[in-house]
């Protein structure tokens, strides 16, 4: 297991307030929280906007299985739980390429109706061809696609929107999109320009996006109300929460009809 290079599993485990990271992910993740003070806030509004997507996805929509690529380390109300209290026949497929995360997996979670894949994002064909996915899944039923905090991770906007034109190729009809990203759309002028500096200096790997191009990852689906909109706006339980600029990430749910 490398403790020589930062994981972004592990940082965001330690913004999170966790206890599964190393020191190199520790000084990751504070030299970002010095420039971006809000930024343990946007960890946890992320998770928060997971888990009201799939009670959305398990609940309304009525989709009985996920993929969720880039899942980072076992916490408090992972996919399955969210689902499965909903609707117990969920199935799920978790994907991450972080050693710590699938050892954490392997013990804590892998079942009949929950497995992990040790894959990358940016091959969803080795994703989808996968032992566990066929084991699990059912591709010719609608299945609910998870990208949450990961996308962002491409810099190369044509590659990011390629790994999601294939995930959705497999997926059929009523097969659902669930995506967020980081943004600079929220913050000042000085703050998106200190994020560019950290960008160039290679202290912070993740690649923000506007709401134009954060977008274009929903062409050809039907988005669900209320949009694509920052991740404490997307059908809020609460009228305390954050503003636009403390989180910096947009999410959004959008359907294949088609």
């Amino acid at each position: 297991m490398d403790q020589q290079t930062v994981s972004p599993a592990r940082r965001w485990n330690y913004w999170l307030g966790g206890k599964d990271h190393f020191q190199i992910d520790r000084e990751s993740g504070d030299r970002i929280a010095d420039a971006y003070p809000a930024v343990r806030v946007a960890a946890r509004q992320g998770r928060a906007f997971h888990n009201r997507a799939i009670q959305f996805l398990a609940g309304e929509a009525g989709i009985r299985q996920f993929i969720d690529i880039g899942t980072g380390l076992p916490a408090p109300d992972n996919t399955h739980e969210i689902a499965q209290a909903i609707a117990p026949d969920s199935k799920v497929v978790y994907v991450d390429n972080d050693p710590m995360v699938l050892a954490h997996a392997r013990a804590l979670m892998v079942g009949s109706a929950t497995t992990y894949v040790n894959g990358d994002l940016r091959d969803p064909g080795a994703i989808l061809t996968s032992d566990e996915v066929r084991a699990t899944l059912d591709l010719s039923r609608p299945v609910g696609i998870l990208l949450i905090a990961v996308l962002h991770f491409i810099k190369d906007d044509e590659q990011a929107r390629g790994v999601v034109r294939e995930l959705l190729a497999a997926a059929p009809p009523g097969s659902y999109l669930v995506a967020t990203n980081s943004t600079k759309d929220f913050v000042s002028p000085e703050a998106g320009a200190l994020y560019d500096a950290m960008l160039a200096a290679g202290h912070v790997d993740a690649w923000p996006r506007d709401r134009d191009t954060f977008t274009r990852f929903f062409d050809g689906l039907e988005i669900v109300d209320p949009g694509a909109v920052a991740i404490c706006d997307w059908r809020p339980d609460s009228e305390e929460r954050p503003t636009p600029a403390e989180v910096s990430m947009y999410g959004a749910v959008g359907v294949k009809t088609r």
